[in-house]
């Protein structure tokens, strides 16, 4: 009983792509940066910028709520963004599966009573025999680069398209709900076939909506859309699940009208308590883990990206593992350099959960994670369907 998506939008807006030419420049500015890097650990420069305190508090995006009685498991779950934000909407978690081991070690140190099963003998889900788990929602990400720009698009002819795995669990155990992420090149017309053939008809007994939501839309300083597959089992539970609405909005100037009840997200500098320029805006969308080397320490994620960076006046390269090292050697231009804690802050991850790993690991994780906050909104809404009630923030 797949349905046809309640929502199916904004698949054509522009993404942006590296050229060459600008590869190569952004790798001459970073043999610039670990120069500067090197002279500073030698004494010849000074700090530029002290020891930044953020403003934004990502717990009051998503305040924890009392259990719901719902169990979930998580497939695909990278760094946690899905995982922390059902968690924190007051689901049990039952079990994790990552094939990524790095990913696991974050799960584990940040919520050790976990079962985390990681790395290519434990947390690969092709290799699964499903039968220990009853579980009320399935939760995760199915490997996205086959539907995005960075990954050329291939779709379900790219070996790391993971769709059929995640159905494959649903299908075993049949939740009462399951919720999947993935990147807006999913919507593209040319994979509408894909949609409908390898998704919603290989869930027959699902009523599935289909959506796209803003992580801007809900307090997190960050342009980051993402489309939202949601499925119920029953009809009643698909016809009262509603999409969640915009609790924040990115305000420019205190002209822009918008309705009294939405509070204001806050721009780059003033969520990471950065000093008032008389500009201010939301970030580019963070690097995921599949875009450039796999050692890159950059956020920057596209060329409008690189002007965006500049105007906000912070450097999205040579990202440093602490803020103290961020503080301890210049960027060019006198730009404020970044720290993984202030990436993860801009991808909506309260300051406590710490990830494992080298700065490009960590960014990768930070970059293709679902952001906490938009995770808290979409778990609510499911538990309020499953519940037989309208959500309404």
């Amino acid at each position: 009983m797949s349905t046809k998506p309640s929502v199916y939008k904004n698949a054509s807006r522009k993404e942006y792509k590296l050229t060459n030419e600008q590869r190569n420049i952004y790798r001459k500015i970073s043999q610039e940066s670990r120069e500067a890097k090197r002279r500073a650990s030698l004494g010849f420069l000074s700090s530029i910028h002290s020891i930044n305190t953020p403003r934004l508090e990502p717990n009051q995006l998503m305040p924890p709520l009392e259990s719901n009685g719902l169990t979930t498991l998580s497939l695909f779950s990278g760094g946690g963004g899905l995982d922390l934000g059902f968690d924190k909407a007051g689901y049990t978690h039952q079990g994790a599966y990552e094939l990524i081991p790095i990913c696991g070690k974050t799960l584990k140190s940040n919520r050790p009573n976990w079962i985390v099963h990681s790395g290519p003998e434990n947390g690969d889900v092709s290799k699964v025999v499903w039968q220990d788990y009853i579980i009320d929602v399935i939760h995760g990400g199915p490997p996205c680069q086959p539907f995005s720009i960075a990954g050329q698009q291939a779709g379900q002819n790219d070996d790391r398209n993971m769709w059929g795995e995640f159905i494959r669990a649903v299908n075993a155990h049949r939740p009462k709900s399951f919720v999947a992420e993935n990147v807006l090149g999913i919507l593209n017309p040319k994979f509408s076939g894909f949609v409908q053939k390898y998704i919603l008809d290989k869930l027959p007994d699902y009523h599935i909506h289909i959506f796209e939501l803003n992580a801007a839309d809900f307090g997190v300083p960050q342009q980051r859309r993402r489309v939202f597959f949601v499925g119920f089992r029953t009809k009643a539970a698909f016809k009262c699940f509603q999409i969640p609405k915009p609790s924040h909005r990115w305000k420019k100037s205190p002209d822009d009208l918008f309705e009294d009840t939405l509070a204001k997200t806050m721009g780059v500098r003033e969520a990471l308590g950065l000093a008032d320029t008389g500009y201010d805006a939301l970030a580019p969308t963070l690097r995921s883990a599949f875009t450039g080397k796999r050692n890159t320490t950059s956020v920057l994620n596209s060329s409008a990206g690189q002007k965006a960076w500049g105007n906000l006046g912070i450097w999205p390269n040579g990202v440093q593992a602490n803020r103290e090292k961020a503080s301890a050697f210049p960027a060019k231009y006198d730009h404020f350099r970044l720290s993984v804690q202030d990436c993860a802050l801009l991808q909506g991850f309260p300051e406590y959960w710490r990830f494992a790993g080298a700065v490009y690991q960590v960014l990768g994780q930070i970059g293709n994670s679902v952001a906490p906050p938009v995770a808290y909104q979409v778990a609510k809404a499911v538990a309020f369907a499953l519940a037989g009630k309208q959500h309404h923030l």
